[in-house]
């Protein structure tokens, strides 16, 4: 059982920056990711970690990126903190299963975002607009069904506490080029249909994914993390049934709990019940004993 970790603290290290999940630091010509058990939903950090999750989200993504690297390289050096560099040593027991040493690279301002499904944010558009992200669907969808085919839905890039808005592939191409959006766009669609149909075996349904791309040079990698939990929705296929909400193995049910006592979705976070804690939890636990074998 990993201890529970809701902030690293590593003083011989150079820190960079804190996002929603991951500490980053410097060290030598790399940069050392570390997924702590922070969770946030609509953007914002809930005051209470979720023992054990920064582990899961590092050992799926390691999980995904190695079943990936023919369609696309990603940016990890190691995953075994026996392999980082001297100056990480005094901090191994709490960098072992849950850090990655990786290249830089120069992050693309776009979240990339497959949906198989419709659901969430593409279903309240859809619903609006019979659209998604400018992508004109059939008049006659249902809540939760599949898609004829997986589109491609970008959004941008929010500060911290901002929601990401939709964006159009036009607008995509304005902000890294035409050449890089269509890499992207197929890489992405490449790796939603292989990982839905690895999923399906183990019995989960793949909603909808959101990947991260960055350049080293001019070489299109997979960055961040990979088809956990955190980013994308996992559905029990046994469980499947179009026209209704869908039960989940991933932070969908922490959101669902955040909408049932009518949170504003701004900061500050309203501290979580420990049964959410603990359900939680045992939803990211099993999809990762699902999927990783």
């Amino acid at each position: 059982m990993y201890k529970t970790i809701a902030q690293t603290h590593f003083p011989k290290l150079k820190f960079l920056t804190r996002g929603k999940v991951r500490d980053l630091y410097t060290v030598k010509d790399y940069l050392l990711l570390v997924a702590t058990d922070r969770i946030s939903a609509f953007d914002v950090i809930m005051p209470n970690p979720i023992p054990g999750k920064g582990a899961i989200l590092n050992k799926m993504s390691l999980f995904w990126f190695q079943k990936m690297e023919d369609i696309i390289g990603n940016h990890i050096v190691s995953a075994d903190a026996a392999d980082f560099p001297a100056e990480c040593e005094p901090y191994a027991e709490v960098l072992q299963g849950r850090s990655m040493l990786v290249r830089k690279a120069t992050p693309l301002p776009v979240e990339c975002i497959v949906r198989g499904y419709l659901a969430g944010s593409g279903w309240q558009e859809y619903r609006r607009d019979q659209s998604v992200s400018g992508i004109q669907l059939p008049g006659d969808l249902k809540e939760s069904c599949r898609l004829p085919q997986p589109v491609f839905t970008p959004t941008t890039k929010a500060p911290e506490g901002e929601h990401d808005a939709p964006i159009t592939r036009s607008e995509m191409e304005d902000l890294i080029s035409p050449e890089i959006t269509e890499q992207v766009i197929q890489k992405s669609l490449a790796i939603y249909e292989r990982a839905a149909a690895i999923a399906l075996k183990a019995g989960i349904i793949i909603a909808d994914t959101k990947m991260e791309f960055g350049l080293i040079g001019d070489q299109l990698i997979l960055i961040d993390e990979l088809l956990t939990p955190d980013s994308s929705r996992f559905w029990p296929a046994d469980d499947y049934e179009e026209g209704r909400p869908q039960k989940s193995f991933d932070k969908q049910f922490l959101r669902d709990y955040l909408l049932s006592i009518a949170w504003n979705q701004k900061p500050p976070a309203p501290e979580l019940p420990p049964d959410i804690i603990e359900k939680t939890r045992s939803k990211y636990e099993e999809a990762f004993s699902r999927l990783v074998k």
